[in-house]
């Protein structure tokens, strides 16, 4: 009794152990990426593994087209300025219509979106969602939202083997970010959730229609100051 009494106690102080390691090993990540670009994700090296290469270009939030994070805003998370991470009404209404059925819509906000890209696989069920939610209070809090949108717009995958908005701006369009149309800014946000299945260049279907309506929500998103934390 007593060694089997010794052997939990050793099992309970390496399971705390390890918590402890990883909490902290996290917080030095968050804050290294706080000031260095994430050299890889495990997305990329997916995409390595599978012979697709990985293409990317870093390019400062300042140096971006100011439309391709509005676009990012509109299509993506319209609340991103003023929530503190999650938007509580748009995982309800998610989760609503999926329960009807139909398409499967997320209601994952773009600071959660980037914990995931940075940090995480895409897959992994809940486990890698609850893992989601500590790296987004992590960036949240460490970060702040200028720096989650630039990592976003950088790490975000946007073809396959292409990740980042710059490397997909020249991709589709020829030229860099730091001139965008409100068009192409629309399309390349049009993208982003299943940037594996649609193109922005001769985009069709749904693509084509997203990114119009992105596009025309632009003007909205500067006007209504809903990127007033990227200022």
């Amino acid at each position: 009794m007593p060694r089997r009494r010794s052997f939990l106690r050793r099992l309970v102080g390496w399971f705390f152990k390890a918590i402890g390691a990883f909490v902290l090993l996290s917080l030095l990540m968050v804050l290294l990426y706080r000031f260095v670009p994430p050299p890889v994700t495990l997305t990329m090296l997916g995409d390595a593994v599978a012979g697709h290469g990985i293409t990317k270009a870093w390019m400062p939030l300042s140096r971006i087209d100011p439309d391709m994070p509005r676009a990012a805003i509109a299509g993506e998370d319209s609340g991103f300025c003023t929530h503190h991470g999650f938007d509580i009404a748009a995982i309800e209404k998610a989760y609503q219509r999926n329960a009807r059925g139909g398409r499967i819509r997320g209601g994952s906000t773009i600071s959660q979106q980037t914990a995931k890209n940075v940090f995480l696989i895409q897959g992994g069920g809940y486990a890698r969602k609850a893992l989601e939610a500590y790296f987004t209070v992590l960036i949240e809090t460490i970060w702040g939202k200028r720096r989650i949108m630039e990592v976003y717009l950088n790490v975000a995958e946007t073809g396959i083997g292409t990740y980042g908005v710059n490397a997909g701006s020249i991709r589709y369009f020829g030229h860099d970010a730091s001139t965008m149309t409100p068009a192409e800014a629309g399309r390349i946000a049009a993208v982003l959730p299943l940037p594996k299945k649609r193109a922005a260049i001769d985009p069709r279907g749904f693509t084509r229609r997203h990114g119009n309506t992105i596009s025309r929500r632009v003007g909205v998103v500067r006007n209504d100051g809903l990127d007033a934390c990227l200022r």
